[in-house]
């Protein structure tokens, strides 16, 4: 009984040694690499450059009040079309008086000027009816009471402007704020009740009203320093805005600026693009965007990934598959590159299998 016990334990221990020696000789063998292979393709290869930035109008017109006050009623908002002239805001004066004394003495000085010539006139028109005086010395005292005349209705009217900002009498109105340009209200920064700083020498003034011509639109951005020579007026422009999707715009370069710009350590140059909008197209002022500025195109030419080449000094080699897992390298001519795909020139046709590294 013992010797089958013993025997029985010999043989186990034998199999657990030899399956153990199994083990480990088949995992010191290694498995064969399976490389696996591609084939040239045809592509269009862009070369480009990328410009961040955003979309503006061209023309953006900053509307201003004449005068100083309380802005009384406002009749346009923001995304509303507007013609020139029309009316945007009217302005409650609140009258600055040094210049309400100001104009109040000159209306005094053209009443005084006025009573004087029209009683110098009355004197002098007696006489020449008498024939003492000739009608040439009358008429110079007539003309002089003219004058005196238009002084004061212009002294009048220029109190009341400033009083109220209107003239009556020579239909003039300056606390009404008109637009001067055409297009749409993008911004109407002041409300009901706000005052409002007139523009002049000293100071810009409040802007009531923002306008632009939203079908004049243009890429305003920047390029890098190491691209900006690569570029040139004329070159297109592909534009992608991130708050409309999957739809491509393009714009033409018409400015590159001669003067670098330092940002976050880094020298930029700004750019402006015209933007090239279509029939029924409609972009807002202020988004964001990306531009693909086109250096160079090659369109439906024969490529392979730049990651399968092998570069060796000035040459560049791709391994050709010759059956089962046996490859051969070979010299190949290369052209434009966008990064990703590599233009082959000479050296290999579409049907020919490469490793992929």
């Amino acid at each position: 009984m013992k010797k089958v016990i013993y025997t029985i334990l010999i043989m186990c221990i034998v199999v657990l040694f030899v399956g153990t020696g199994v083990f480990l000789f088949k995992k010191s063998v290694e498995k064969p690499e399976v490389f696996e292979t591609s084939v040239p393709f045809r592509t269009d290869i862009v070369l480009k450059t990328v410009a961040t930035g955003s979309i503006k109008p061209r023309k953006e017109v900053a509307v201003k009040s004449q005068v100083s006050g309380v802005v009384e009623k406002i009749y346009v908002e923001a995304g509303q079309v507007v013609k020139q002239n029309e009316l945007l805001a009217k302005i409650r004066i609140i009258p600055n008086m040094v210049n309400v004394n100001r104009a109040q003495s000159e209306l005094n000085q053209a009443e005084i000027n006025y009573r004087n010539a029209k009683r110098e006139m009355d004197r002098q028109k007696g006489l020449f009816d008498k024939k003492i005086i000739s009608e040439v010395e009358y008429r110079r005292f007539e003309l002089d009471f003219k004058l005196a005349d238009e002084s004061l209705k212009a002294a009048q009217n220029n109190l009341q402007l400033v009083r109220e900002g209107a003239s009556r009498q020579s239909g003039q109105v300056s606390n009404e704020v008109r637009a001067t340009s055409s297009g749409m209200v993008l911004d109407v920064p002041v409300e009901e009740g706000s005052f409002v700083i007139e523009s002049n020498t000293f100071n810009e003034g409040t802007t009531i009203v923002s306008i632009a011509d939203m079908s004049d639109m243009v890429f305003e951005g920047t390029v890098d320093e190491s691209e900006v020579g690569k570029i040139k007026e004329g070159m297109e422009l592909l534009m992608k805005i991130g708050a409309i999707e999957n739809e491509p715009f393009t714009a033409t370069l018409e400015y590159i600026s001669p003067k670098g710009l330092e940002e976050e350590g880094a020298i930029k140059f700004e750019i402006r693009a015209a933007v090239n909008l279509k029939e029924g197209q409609f972009i807002r002022a202020g988004y964001s965007a990306n531009a693909d500025i086109v250096l160079d195109k090659r369109t439906n030419v024969l490529a392979v990934k730049e990651s399968n080449l092998l570069m060796e000094e000035n040459q560049v080699f791709v391994e050709i598959h010759e059956g089962d897992q046996n490859f051969t390298r070979k010299e190949i001519k290369t052209g434009m590159s966008d990064g990703i795909n590599i233009e082959v020139l000479e050296g290999l046709e579409e049907e020919t299998e490469i490793k992929k590294m």
